[in-house]
């Protein structure tokens, strides 16, 4: 499967911004898709993951109750809502999809290219 993350941008402190991760293939609702994020000088973190169908989701503590994820296995896309920007969310944003559902990066085969999200104090 192939991944294409999209929707980043510049926000100010507070406001929202919504991420999209487009896959290829019909195997695409076959898989977990995460979320993950990198800063400058830092490891690449674990965001929040959704199960194969969106019956499932898990989140990182430090986005938990302000990013929302989603998927439309229709539309073959996993969307990432992010509301109440912080600073500290300025990154690279990921998108990866797993057969084993979890937050480390080495259950992930599929990567897509990253979106950059800067968010203003």
């Amino acid at each position: 499967v192939q991944l294409q993350a999209s929707g980043g941008g510049f926000v100010q402190a507070g406001g929202s911004l919504r991420l999209s991760c487009a896959g290829s293939g019909r195997t695409f609702s076959n898989y977990a898709i995460g979320w993950f994020r990198q800063a400058p000088g830092k490891e690449r973190e674990y965001v929040a993951v959704i199960s194969w169908r969106g019956r499932g989701a898990n989140y990182a503590d430090s986005v938990k109750g302000r990013f929302t994820i989603s998927r439309d296995n229709a539309l073959n896309t996993v969307y990432l809502q992010m509301d109440s920007l912080k600073p500290e969310d300025t990154a690279v944003y990921y998108c990866a999809a797993t057969s084993v559902m979890g937050r480390t990066t080495t259950l992930y085969d599929y990567w897509g290219q990253g979106t950059q999200v800067t968010v203003s104090s």
